[in-house]
């Protein structure tokens, strides 16, 4: 499976999808040094970012994620907007779409919680270490018991060190 998530994050930025990246890229871009092997963004559910999403992704043929191959399954408008979280497989690697998120919300509820980054040379935006940090807490999953440890000495580090560089660019 292949992990394009240089190409991945800017076709989504080129199309003006609305996101925030969460997850394992967002725990990356804050300093974690674990690896992600999908990426996971909450987005607007409106009507047109929904077409802008649909049409970013169409090329890359997405489906979903361990689903069998022969499920019939149609990546688009009317899709997406019965629906809410899709989690993805691409000809450039998982994606996890997430129209809510546990702890966290929408779209618009974590917007005051993100901050603008650049990402492989597209500026979009990324939850904030402490939102994020929540976010895994709520979740409750085992492998995110370790992820959170992590990202909390990386805040308290911040904090120790106000001037300190606050994410880092990938």
């Amino acid at each position: 499976m292949t992990y394009d998530f240089k190409r991945l994050i800017p076709i989504l930025v080129h199309h003006q999808v609305k996101f925030v990246i969460i997850g394992g890229v967002a725990a990356i871009v804050h300093g974690s040094a674990r690896l992600t092997f999908d990426l996971d963004v909450v987005y607007a559910r409106g009507e047109e970012n929904i077409m802008r999403l649909v049409q970013a992704l169409a090329p890359y043929s997405p489906y979903l994620r361990g689903a069998p191959p022969d499920l019939p399954f149609v990546f688009d408008l009317e899709t997406v907007r019965k629906g809410l979280n899709f989690t993805l497989t691409t000809d450039l690697g998982n994606l996890d779409l997430l129209g809510e998120v546990i702890g966290g919300g929408t779209f618009e509820d974590l917007l005051p919680h993100s901050e603008e980054i650049e990402v492989f040379g597209v500026k979009c935006l990324c939850l904030g270490l402490e939102r994020l940090i929540r976010i895994k807490r709520a979740a409750g999953r085992p492998r995110d018991f370790e992820a959170i440890a992590e990202l909390e000495a990386i805040l308290e580090e911040r904090q120790r060190k106000p001037g300190a560089p606050q994410s880092r660019k990938l």
